[in-house]
């Protein structure tokens, strides 16, 4: 992507961008939990980075609107429609992750 200006290549990422948001709402099955155990991010995480890009270029972005920007909703709506309890298998891996990140595991 060497070979792009500027503009281009940002408009391709922030293409990109929202093709990965249009792909988690397609997949509304896959829950942060198992997201965060398989790739240490979830939908979250994308409004927290938001945020701070928004921060980073002196704009103001509240989490709750970036987070209903990344889940298509509310988060609340979402997490009571589409959000299910993590099983202990799930925590247990989620732990055990964080764990290996902290140089525990």
């Amino acid at each position: 992507m060497q070979h792009l200006d500027d503009s281009t290549r940002t408009e391709l990422e922030a293409a990109a961008f929202r093709r990965l948001l249009r792909h988690l709402d397609e997949h509304k099955e896959v829950q942060n939990i198992e997201l965060m155990i398989l790739a240490d991010f979830c939908r979250n995480c994308l409004s927290k980075w938001l945020v701070a890009a928004a921060e980073e270029r002196g704009e103001s972005l509240d989490y709750e609107a970036a987070r209903e920007y990344v889940y298509g909703m509310p988060y609340a709506e979402w997490k009571a429609k589409y959000q299910a309890e993590a099983t202990p298998e799930q925590q247990a891996a989620f732990e055990a992750r964080q764990a290996a990140k902290q140089g525990r595991g």
